[in-house]
C-alpha cells in the first residue's frame, strides 16, 4: 500500500506543475528544429511560420527553444532553424548528420518539397531522401519526434505539378514506417495558394505563415504533455493607424462583478523601441490577475514592423493609458490606481508617461500619467550622456524621464543590475536623487553582477525573475495595489 502511494505521488509530481518556495515548477523544456527550405527560413518579402508558431506555443504556456545552425529575423530578434533557401530535400539528407549531431532537437518539423522541376520526375528520389533523413535522426536519437509535412501547394506551374504526387507518397511513407515518433502533418489541406502566398505563388504571406503555424501547433499539442499554464487574455484594439491596429492584451481577475473596480498594472515590453512583443509580460499579467489586479500588456509601434521612432512609441504608450482610463468601467479598472511598468525601452516608456507633461489639449480631460511606476532596468536618460538614437538625444528634453521629473511624478520602483551596460548605476542614483528632491518616493534595488536584461523572458527563468517579482509584490502592497503580501 505504501509503495503504491509512493508511485502515485511520483507520477503526480512529474506530470503536473506545482509550487515550491513560490516558484512554479513547469513541464520539462524541449527543443524544436525547423528543417526545410526557404518556407522554413523566411525571406525579405515573406514570413516563415516560425514566429507565429513561437507565439502560439508561448501563449499555450510551453517552455521550449527553437534551435538550428541558421537564424531568421522576427519581431523578437531572431529564431534559429535549419531552413536553407533554394535547397531541396536531397540537400537536407546530405547534411542532416552534421546538423542533427550539433542540434539534437527533441522535435523536428520537416517541410521540404520544393526546388525541383516536374520534368525531373523527382518524387521517388525525394521519398528516398525523406526516409534517409528519418533513419539518420533516429539513429542518433530514437525518441526524437519527427513531424513530416505534406507540403503546401503552389501556383507556380508546371514547375511544381509534382507536389500532389509527392504528398500522396509522403502519406504512404509514414504509414509504411509505422513509427509512433514519425507523425504525418497535412500542411496541404485547405492551403489555397491564391489566398495564402505572395506574388510568386510559392512563399507564404503573413496569413499563410500563420495558417502553417496553426497546423504545426495542433499537431504538436497532440504529442506534448499539457503545459503548466495557458494564457487567455482579451485582445482589444486601442488605436488604429490606417490599416494597422495596435492591441491591448488584458488579463482580468476571475469572478469579477459588474461594479467591481480593481487596481491595474500596464506593461510595456523591451527591445530598444525596435523589437519586442506584448507576450514578454504574459507571465506577470497572469500572476497579477490572479492576485486581484487587472493586468495589461501593451502593443506599441516598433521600428522593425512600423518604421517608427521612439517618439511614436511614446505616443502609443500615452494613448494606451488614456484608452484604459476612458474604458475603465468596462474592464473593472480603478482609473485612479494605474501602475505603469516596463523593461528597458519599455521601462523608458513607462517612466516617460509618469514624468513628461501632457501637452495634448484634446485629451486634457483624460490624462495618461500613471499613479505608480515600476521600472526594470529602464532607460531613463536620453541625453547625450545617456542611451538613445541621435534624434532622441537632440530632443531629449521632450522624451527623457530623467530631465522631466516633477513633484507630480508618481512613486517609483527602480530595479537595475550593477553590470548593466546601457544604464549606469550613476544614472539610477541621479534619477533617485532627483525624485527625492521633488518629494517623490523611490525604491532603488540593485542586483549585484546582473546585466541588461536581468533575465530573459523567452529562456529558462532564473532566481532573479522571482526576486524581481517579490520586490514588485512588496511595492504594490505598500501602495495598496495588492491586499496581501507574504515575504518568502
Amino acid at each position: 500500500m505504501i509503495v503504491s502511494l509512493f508511485r502515485i505521488l511520483i507520477v503526480f509530481f512529474f506530470l503536473f506543475p506545482f509550487v515550491l518556495n513560490g516558484q512554479e515548477k513547469e513541464q520539462q523544456r524541449f527543443t524544436i528544429l525547423g528543417l526545410g527550405d526557404s518556407i522554413t527560413e523566411g525571406g525579405e518579402n515573406f514570413q516563415s511560420y516560425l514566429f507565429p508558431l513561437w507565439e502560439k506555443l508561448f501563449t499555450a504556456g510551453y517552455r521550449f527553444d527553437f534551435i538550428g545552425p541558421r537564424a531568421s529575423k522576427c519581431r523578437i530578434g531572431t529564431l534559429n532553424h535549419a531552413g536553407f533557401s533554394g535547397k531541396n530535400v536531397e540537400y537536407l539528407d546530405a547534411g542532416i548528420d552534421s546538423i542533427y549531431s550539433k542540434y539534437p532537437a527533441d522535435i523536428v518539423l520537416l517541410h521540404a518539397g520544393h526546388n525541383h522541376f516536374d520534368t525531373e520526375k523527382p518524387v521517388p528520389g525525394m521519398i528516398a531522401a525523406y526516409e534517409s533523413i528519418i533513419r539518420k535522426i533516429h539513429k542518433t536519437n530514437p525518441d526524437a519526434k519527427i513531424l513530416i509535412a505534406q507540403v503546401i501547394p503552389s501556383g507556380k506551374l508546371p514547375k511544381y505539378s509534382y507536389i500532389p504526387e509527392l504528398n500522396r507518397e509522403i502519406t504512404t511513407l509514414v504509414k509504411r514506417i509505422n513509427n509512433k515518433n514519425v507523425i504525418l502533418v497535412d500542411q496541404s489541406e485547405d492551403f489555397d495558394w491564391k489566398q495564402y502566398t505572395i506574388a510568386d505563388m510559392v512563399h507564404p504571406n503573413p496569413a499563410g505563415a500563420d495558417k502553417m503555424a496553426g497546423v504545426w501547433f495542433q499537431a504538436l499539442q497532440k504529442t506534448l504533455a499539457p503545459s503548466g499554464q495557458v494564457f487567455r487574455p482579451q485582445i482589444v484594439t486601442y488605436k488604429k493607424l490606417g490599416a494597422d491596429e495596435l492591441k491591448l492584451h488584458i488579463f482580468e481577475p476571475t469572478g469579477m462583478k459588474k461594479k467591481d473596480r480593481c487596481p491595474a498594472i500596464v506593461y510595456f515590453f523591451g527591445g530598444g523601441w525596435t523589437l519586442g512583443t506584448p507576450l514578454q509580460f504574459y507571465r506577470e499579467c497572469a500572476y497579477y490577475a490572479s492576485k486581484g489586479m487587472v493586468a495589461v500588456a501593451v502593443e506599441y509601434r516598433i521600428s522593425w514592423l512600423h518604421q517608427s521612432t521612439p517618439f511614436d512609441s511614446f505616443d502609443d504608450a500615452k494613448d494606451a493609458i488614456r484608452w484604459l482610463r476612458e474604458n475603465a468601467a468596462t474592464y473593472h479598472i480603478d482609473p485612479g490606481m494605474i501602475a505603469a511598468a516596463g523593461a528597458s525601452a519599455g521601462g523608458h516608456l513607462a517612466a516617460a508617461t509618469g514624468t513628461i507633461k501632457d501637452g495634448a489639449a484634446d485629451h486634457a480631460d483624460v490624462g495618461y500619467r500613471p499613479d505608480l511606476l515600476i521600472l526594470y532596468y529602464a532607460v531613463v536618460d536620453n541625453s547625450g550622456k545617456g542611451y538613445g538614437s541621435p534624434k532622441m538625444k537632440s530632443r531629449y528634453q521632450t522624451i527623457s524621464p530623467l530631465h522631466n521629473i516633477t513633484a507630480d511624478t508618481p512613486p517609483v520602483l527602480f530595479i537595475l543590475g550593477t553590470k548593466d551596460h546601457l544604464v549606469p548605476i550613476e544614472t539610477a542614483h541621479e534619477f533617485e536623487r532627483k525624485l527625492y528632491d521633488k518629494g517623490v518616493d523611490c525604491e532603488l534595488h540593485l542586483f549585484e553582477g546582473a546585466g541588461h536584461p536581468i533575465f530573459y523572458y523567452a529562456k529558462e527563468l532564473t532566481d532573479d525573475f522571482y526576486k524581481i517579482r517579490d520586490i514588485t509584490d512588496h511595492f504594490l502592497y505598500k501602495y495598496h495595489y495588492l491586499n496581501t503580501y507574504t515575504n518568502p
